[in-house]
């Protein structure tokens, strides 16, 4: 283990005592940093189910490792070695310089550190500024390119946004869910009718029916006919299909079989609606007791695709989760019409460039650039519009 680890304390530094962070340890084996990084992953701690081991050590050994990314898991410590952060990272050459980004990729709404929530509570820049030096100083990293952070998780504010940053590409549409709300308050009564016209046709078929899969085997039926199912959509969008990238299918997989730690679910968990003759629609995504995530979804390519299941699952996994007293919902960052009739609200969310070295000065400097680049075109329908034109033609 000795040989995974890079800067065991700060040594001879000495920080002022309103400084809590004393010392960093950088791993950049999963397994060396698996004890450390599941003791964040209890009530005591704040982090994003995006950030549980589980999750990202499926990504980093089906994506990140066919991809030549190395891990790069920060634990910053106090002056008693009680961890204080987790940042999982992975270093990616890009500009010419090493860049540490967080794990998990496009598949990854949001990112964070994984917090002692007293410390995520009481964080001050100055803690920030040690954790930075005490980076460099213990690293070949250039650069931190740390993308669609959250500015807070449930009540607690998110320390990185101590550094300097800027506004992500986007935001996140988001469904606040008040305490105590009726299921039927958050969905207007007009589309629910609409809805349940719609539904009553499905609901004449056998065995049609509304659940999560906790089995095993529907885990895998459902993927199977996922990944049967999503080629040919995207196909009909003219868009990419990012699920044939190497390592993706098995990622999701992986996950979405990867019992969590508290018993309730999967990594990823499987919304489905189906009948006896076929699935009709899924959404996965990530859920945590208090917001559920979207991350992936399809419907039938049969005549039952007519009657929106996409839109009736979607309003049972809300109908779900208010019950269940979450607090927040969101279906994923993009600009889909469908993510409009529910998600009315933006988050915002932020992302941090941050040099290392002289070598990452530059190579900041542009990501940085390039990221407000694309948020102004994203921002500007008539640039959009032209983007968009323009990716359509070269593909």
């Amino acid at each position: 283990m000795a040989a995974a680890i890079e800067g065991q304390t700060a040594g001879a530094r000495t920080w002022s005592n309103a400084i809590r962070i004393a010392g960093v340890d950088i791993f950049h084996d999963l397994a060396a940093a698996e004890a450390i990084w599941r003791g964040f992953e209890t009530p005591g701690h704040s982090f994003t189910p995006y950030q549980r081991f589980d999750f990202l050590a499926a990504w980093q050994r089906q994506v990140g490792e066919r991809d030549g990314l190395r891990p790069f898991i920060v634990v910053a410590h106090d002056s008693e070695r009680r961890p204080l952060l987790l940042l999982p990272l992975a270093i990616e050459s890009r500009l010419g310089a090493q860049c540490a980004t967080f794990m998990g990729g496009k598949h990854s709404t949001f990112n964070m550190a994984l917090y002692d929530r007293d410390f995520a509570a009481n964080a001050t820049e100055a803690d920030l500024a040690a954790l930075i030096t005490l980076i460099s100083e213990r690293s070949r990293v250039d650069a931190l390119a740390l993308h669609q952070q959250p500015l807070r998780w449930q009540d607690l504010p998110n320390p990185m946004a101590l550094l300097p940053h800027q506004p992500s590409v986007n935001d996140c549409p988001v469904l606040a869910i008040p305490p105590d709300a009726e299921p039927a308050t958050l969905v207007s009564n007009s589309f629910r009718r609409r809805l349940k016209g719609k539904e009553r046709k499905l609901q004449a078929l056998p065995g049609y029916r509304y659940y999560v899969a906790t089995e095993g085997a529907d885990v895998c039926r459902l993927l199977d006919w996922f990944f049967r199912v999503k080629p040919l959509r995207m196909a009909e969008q003219k868009l990419p299909n990012v699920f044939a990238e190497p390592g993706v299918e098995q990622f999701i997989r992986a996950a979405c079989l990867a019992p969590r730690a508290d018993g309730k679910g999967y990594a990823i968990d499987i919304h489905a609606l189906e009948c006896d003759e076929e699935p009709i629609a899924i959404f996965a995504g990530v859920a945590d007791g208090h917001r559920f995530s979207m991350m992936f979804n399809t419907y039938t390519m049969s005549a039952n695709s007519k009657y929106s299941p996409g839109l009736i699952l979607m309003r049972d996994i809300i109908d779900r989760h208010a019950g269940d007293n979450y607090r927040a919902l969101d279906l994923g960052i993009g600009s889909d019409e469908y993510k409009r009739l529910f998600c009315k609200d933006d988050e915002a969310i932020f992302d941090s460039f941050i040099p290392l070295s002289l070598r990452g000065r530059p190579a900041a400097s542009v990501l940085s650039r390039l990221n407000r680049a694309k948020r102004a075109v994203k921002q500007n329908p008539h640039l959009l519009e032209i983007a968009q034109n323009l990716r359509a033609m070269f593909r």
